[in-house]
């Protein structure tokens, strides 16, 4: 690949911590059903059920329906708690639903500006998002000791992080210091729990976002340590890439899939992990996995401009003429002239809102895996979608009647197992020490951003 389209591939600028939350540009379309399967009410806490059978029962799920029926809900709660609630969402939220929340005064970002709000806001104290268990947990992280941050669906968890728990990672992360001492680093991925983050940073590590990864594996190198990355072997690889490191020295571990993780069992075996710089784990997003240089060429040879987010495969990344986080493929849309032809290879519900908005600039917008005959679908994230109007309007309201199961409300540590809704809460002592941790690698990674700028 030459050196220009490398160069093209920059990290995309992040918001500052104090930066206001930018709005999307989005706009709802009154005749546009809700872009969501309907869950069945047995997928509802007990206490969600009734505004789940009143959503089901509604005569149709077109915004105007909708914003009706979350109306009664949001409204009220928003009387009472003032401007003391704020209300958050990712990207990758499923069809209208950013739009329904940008609707009632929330803020839309990628994983990175989410974390930062409830540290950014002190006079936030109810903090409710709409997202995945790590988003939410990274804002409380952060959050001052007087707010509060619920999720509104517990069970709205990570494929990429269940991959990458703590009784996972521990192991190995003890064989790799019982080798290495002090000369091991540990970075972890926005896309981890609070216990990883809390590794990353009593090794003097940090935690990266997509759009930062750059810049923090680039900072980390510095120290002259082994960097054990975690837990997305394609972020990790690209990072590499880009930064022009050896991929010969990039060695991932074998897959968590196959149970208990022996670190001689790596490929190559000890001499290749003595030798690496940089030691993936093996998890990944099923979402971004689909995607490939054939498609990206596909596109191209049509003339398309290929963007991409880098949790896809290395020859993705390195065909297409654009990589970066969920911010960076926004900004892209938003800011492309009228007539481009825009190709973006990311989770399927923000492709379809990226055509949206795109419709609305003159701007054609395709996924990636959009290819006649081709066996790939353009996914959304089925765990980002359990979080729907009926999660939104019943965690509003029962915050504001002060009856909210305690499982939604989310904490540093909070390990909630996504099927079984069986909670791991730390003590206050362990809790404390947590905090303590990941908060280092949280805030090395804000001062890494900010000193770049």
């Amino acid at each position: 690949m030459s050196s220009s389209k490398i160069a093209a591939q920059k990290t995309a600028r992040e918001p500052g911590p104090e930066a206001a939350l930018p709005v999307t540009g989005l706009v709802l379309e009154p005749d546009l059903p809700v872009c969501q399967t309907d869950l069945p009410l047995d997928r509802y806490q007990e206490e969600f059920r009734p505004y789940a059978e009143e959503y089901l029962a509604l005569p149709d799920h077109k915004p105007a329906t909708v914003l009706a029926y979350l109306e009664r809900y949001i409204v009220p709660a928003q009387d009472h708690f003032g401007d003391s609630l704020l209300l958050l969402a990712h990207f990758y939220m499923g069809g209208e639903i950013v739009k329904l929340v940008e609707h009632f005064g929330g803020s839309i970002a990628d994983s990175y500006v989410l974390a930062l709000q409830a540290r950014n806001q002190p006079e936030k104290k109810v903090i409710v998002e709409s997202a995945v268990h790590f988003m939410a947990e990274a804002i409380s992280l952060l959050a001052h000791e007087d707010q509060s941050v619920w999720i509104t669906n517990p069970k709205a968890g990570c494929t990429m992080e269940m991959l990458a728990k703590e009784f996972m990672v521990e192991p190995v992360v003890d064989q790799l210091t019982e080798r290495y001492g002090d000369d091991l680093l540990v970075i972890a991925y926005m896309n981890t729990s609070g216990r990883l983050k809390a590794i990353a940073g009593r090794t003097g590590g940090a935690v990266c976002t997509s759009s930062n990864a750059r810049l923090i594996v680039e900072d980390s190198r510095k120290q002259n340590k082994k960097i054990l990355f975690l837990p997305d072997e394609h972020l990790g690889r690209n990072t590499a890439w880009q930064l022009g490191m050896d991929l010969d020295r990039v060695v991932k571990l074998e897959s968590p899939e196959r149970g208990a993780l022996r670190i001689e069992d790596t490929p190559g075996g000890l001499a290749a992990l003595d030798r690496a710089e940089m030691i993936l784990w093996g998890s990944s997003c099923g979402v971004h996995t689909i995607f490939n240089a054939g498609q990206v060429n596909w596109w191209q040879d049509r003339g398309w401009r290929v963007l991409v987010h880098p949790e896809s495969p290395l020859d993705a990344v390195q065909a297409a003429d654009g990589s970066g986080s969920t911010n960076y493929l926004w900004g892209e849309v938003l800011e492309a002239p009228s007539g481009s032809k825009l190709v973006i290879g990311t989770e399927g519900h923000f492709v379809r809102n990226a055509a949206q908005l795109g419709r609305q600039r003159g701007v054609e917008v395709r996924h990636l895996a959009d290819i006649p005959n081709s066996t790939s679908a353009g996914c959304g994230c089925a765990t980002m979608s359990r979080n729907d109007p009926p999660h939104l309007a019943g965690m509003l309201d029962l915050l504001r009647l002060g009856t909210a199961p305690d499982i939604n409300r989310v904490r540093p540590g909070d390990v909630v197992d996504e099927i079984t809704m069986i909670r791991d809460r730390l003590s206050g002592s362990e809790q404390a020490e947590l905090v303590t941790n990941a908060r280092l690698s949280m805030e090395r990674m804000i001062a890494i951003v900010e000193a770049a700028k």
